[in-house]
């Protein structure tokens, strides 16, 4: 069992473009407000595996969708979050609830950890009504998921969601 770890809570603060993690202050090179939601990208400088970074922040749906531009190998084509995610103005916060599905486009769709929730809500860092909220939206989007082949556009199309992406070498506009 994992050691259980604080929440983690970032804020997109859109008037400053700039992304708040639990790692410090990042610029933002795009953020683009929808019906839906909120799209963000950015890139990952000096990181070892990730060369940008692009999501939709879907407060509705309860998830933030998110693909990342690697530096080698493609590792998953979607990475979904669990998250509570609100908005005050101009300032986006997305609380996680530390499970993640890891999508593989067409194949395949996998909750991560789960581990870590147990552990957060065993030190009490995530209450009872949190975590079923957090199983319950997991296995919908798994749900979902697995009626739309592993498409995640197909998924969202299926709710009305419709998101489109910046183009990278490696990557398809959807």
């Amino acid at each position: 069992m994992r050691a259980a770890e604080p929440v983690k809570t970032e804020r997109h603060d859109v008037g400053a473009g700039q992304h708040h993690t639990n790692t410090g202050v990042r610029p933002v090179h795009t953020y683009r407000e929808h019906a839906h939601g909120l799209f963000v990208a950015r890139d990952f400088v000096a990181h070892p595996r990730i060369r940008a970074w692009q999501a939709h922040l879907l407060p509705e749906t309860g998830v933030q969708v998110c693909r990342y531009d690697f530096h080698g190998p493609r590792e998953h084509d979607h990475y979904i979050d669990v998250a509570t995610i609100t908005r005050e103005g101009d300032l986006w916060t997305v609380r996680d609830h530390y499970l993640d599905i890891v999508v593989h486009d067409g194949m395949a769709a996998e909750i991560v950890d789960t581990d870590e929730l147990v552990a957060a809500h065993e030190a009490g860092f995530i209450g009872a009504a949190e975590l079923c909220r957090a199983v319950a939206t997991a296995h919908r989007v798994v749900s979902g998921l697995v009626r739309a082949r592993y498409s995640v556009p197909e998924w969202l199309a299926g709710q009305g969601v419709h998101v489109e992406w910046l183009s990278t070498p490696e990557t398809v506009t959807v």
